[in-house]
């Protein structure tokens, strides 16, 4: 039924852009008939995106309609104008000339109908196919492909997060994220807990939506693992004490993973921590960090840790370590800080990886995919699904 509507729209597209042409053959009623209704499909160009939960995803979808319907009626138009080309010959040279500055007005009203409110509201096109669309605007074909591909990831998001709406409201009543103990999110190097600048995005939103209660790990940008594991430890004691409420449930990413283990293990913060999830986390070393340490000058590294460490002092960290958090992440230090730091029998351990399938993408949830690496009650217990992400010893394979 869609599809119908879609080429409804886009005949309706057809018949306003060749005005010049049909009106030779048909009265001009039928051809304002036609006209209004182009100015309608404009406005709404259908109503099945009314079922969409929200204003914004509405906007967007409506605007992929108006560029799908915009690339049919205009194909059909290009092909109408080469079949009426002879019309030169014939002395008709200026009503086939008209019909095509009236295909190129009709059509550039709907293109830039549908452009725009794509560009204004859709979030997973992001900058980068912004500025392709731009550039490629005037290389045909290549910007019939960039537009379709805009039209592919703006279409999917609708549909995404229109579904997470919809999800979220069939089980709101659930409280499915309530956890016996509230969430303590660690992030990683070189970001800070921000207000303004989230770290996180909108996991924290979705989280506490569905009944979580979320605190932050609020400690330094860079420093070692042993300086962030002190500054954890003291907030996992700062928050048990001021909500009564015996443990947290750690979610850790990248090196905040190191610094969560390092607390749990070293600094007794077993007793605190009923669970740590970790996201990302190099437990066996970072291949940037070791390539960084061997690769460039010293003298350059000092300069870059140097010009890190005083901005960042005037912005949010008191005393932070670029060097002493890339060194902390380098192969070798994994490999002795895993040595060093087991794992508390008394803790819920997991660890949690992703792959990039698509080098030039990465937005989610197209180009994302996600799997399980670790998920054990003991210190070498579990599955894996790839050592990369784990750091003890290699038991069971997915």
């Amino acid at each position: 039924m869609n599809n119908l509507r879609r080429l409804g729209c886009s005949a309706i597209f057809f018949l306003t852009a060749n005005i010049p042409f049909l009106y030779e053959r048909y009265p001009s009623p039928w051809l304002c008939v036609a006209a209004c209704c182009f100015l309608v499909c404009n406005v709404r160009p259908t109503r099945v995106n009314r079922r969409l939960l929200r204003r914004r995803y509405r906007v967007c979808a409506d605007g992929c309609e108006l560029l799908i319907c915009f690339l049919i009626s205009a194909s059909a138009s290009v092909l109408w104008l080469l079949v009426r080309l002879p019309l030169w010959s014939q002395g008709q040279g200026r009503l086939w000339l008209a019909d095509a500055v009236c295909v190129f007005c009709v059509e550039a009203v709907a293109f830039w109908n549908g452009i725009l409110r794509v560009y204004l509201t859709s979030a997973q096109i992001g900058i980068k196919w912004r500025l392709i669309g731009v550039i490629c605007g005037f290389l045909f074909p290549v910007n019939v492909a960039v537009l379709c591909n805009i039209i592919r990831l703006a279409l999917t998001e609708c549909r995404v997060e229109n579904e997470k709406l919809r999800i979220n409201e069939a089980r709101a009543k659930e409280q499915c994220c309530r956890t016996k103990y509230p969430l303590l999110l660690v992030h990683g190097v070189f970001f800070r807990d921000s207000e303004y600048l989230s770290y996180w995005g909108r996991i924290p939103a979705q989280l506490r939506m569905n009944g979580a209660v979320i605190y932050y790990g609020n400690h330094q940008s860079a420093a070692s693992v042993q300086g962030s594991g002190q500054e954890l430890a003291a907030r996992i004691k700062e928050i048990c004490r001021e909500t009564g409420c015996g443990k947290v449930n750690i979610i850790a990413h990248s090196k905040g993973g190191l610094d969560s283990r390092y607390a749990v293990s070293r600094l007794d913060m077993d007793q605190y921590v009923a669970s740590l999830t970790t996201i990302n986390t190099p437990h066996r070393g970072c291949i940037f960090a070791d390539y960084l340490l061997d690769h460039i000058p010293f003298a350059i590294q000092e300069k870059l840790a140097s010009g890190y460490n005083k901005a960042l002092r005037k912005l949010w960290d008191e005393q932070p370590d670029f060097l002493a958090a890339v060194s902390d992440l380098t192969a070798s230090a994994c490999r002795k800080f895993n040595e060093e730091v087991p794992d508390k029998p008394g803790v819920f351990y997991q660890s949690v990886g992703s792959k990039l399938n698509v080098p030039s993408g990465g937005r989610f949830p197209l180009n994302f995919s996600h799997r399980l690496v670790r998920r054990f009650d003991g210190p070498n217990d579990g599955l894996v699904a790839s050592d990369s992400f784990w750091w003890g010893e290699q038991k069971t394979f997915l």
